[in-house]
């Protein structure tokens, strides 16, 4: 058992890229088998969590059935489930789909003395990432109207380079502005983010910055070009105390990744 009476627990899984059919594969992946093996592990571990966050690229076919996989899947665990755009998904679809109490689109939640905000991070038609003027505004206004609360801040394009030069032409195209944004608010507190299909944990300033593996295929770090790992997929707990400290881990299923095609040059 875990003592959860001083702190908020967070499960933090990403880029789950699903299928309109779940026999489907993407890149030699069953994308919705790896899914649902992820979101098992994570509700058998005997580890309580509080909310969950999926940070993007929900489905690689953004239609109703992509949507209603996830949904199916997560809505028994009865818990907020908050779902972020990634730049795979159709936002408008998404919403439609993923409207539920428990798991919808929301874009902050409020629990103990941390707020969560969410912020769209997506570009149609393009891979990159940019945050406009009305998103940064309503950062700026929950940061601004909530004093007293820490803050974790999800988005799905990454705001620091990753050290893969090809990964690095799709970050967040105005990562300054947030920041710049975000020194005015010595409470908030970490950034997460997806996109990058792997785990990274960066501090600046205390601030914490948080990447997670995907829940199918991940990305070799440091590549010049596009590159496959063959790690198993996995998610992030994230631990938010009542001090304003933040303690997190990786945890990879225990199975391998099967049937990936290592090789290939893109998707």
């Amino acid at each position: 058992m875990h003592d959860t009476s001083n702190h908020l627990s967070i499960l933090q899984i990403t880029d789950p890229h699903i299928l309109s059919t779940s026999e489907a594969t993407l890149l030699g992946v069953n994308t919705a088998y790896y899914f649902n093996a992820v979101i098992e592990h994570a509700f058998s571990s005997g580890r309580h969590f509080d909310i969950c966050l999926i940070t993007g690229d929900l489905a690689q076919d953004p239609c109703t059935a992509s949507y209603e996989h996830i949904l199916d899947k997560l809505q028994p665990h009865n818990i907020p489930c908050l779902c972020l755009p990634g730049n795979h998904d159709d936002f408008e679809v998404m919403q439609a789909v993923l409207c539920t109490e428990s798991v919808n689109c929301r874009k902050k939640i409020a629990l103990g003395n941390w707020q969560i905000i969410n912020l769209n991070s997506q570009i149609l038609g393009s891979a990159d990432g940019y945050l406009s003027v009305e998103e940064l505004a309503f950062l700026e206004l929950s940061l601004r109207d909530s004093p007293d609360f820490y803050t974790l801040i999800a988005v799905h394009h990454h705001c620091l380079l990753s050290g893969s030069r090809w990964m690095d032409t799709m970050m967040i195209e105005n990562a300054e502005d947030l920041f710049d944004l975000i020194k005015r608010y010595p409470n908030v507190k970490a950034i997460i983010n997806g996109h990058i299909h792997q785990a990274t944990d960066i501090q600046i300033d205390g601030l914490r910055i948080l990447s997670t593996p995907s829940t199918c295929f991940q990305f070799k770090p440091q590549s010049e070009h596009f590159s496959l790992d063959d790690k198993s997929p996995g998610y992030r707990w994230i631990n938010l105390s009542v001090d304003g400290s933040i303690s997190t881990d990786i945890v990879r299923i225990p199975e391998r990744l099967t049937g990936l095609q290592i090789d290939t040059e893109g998707y």
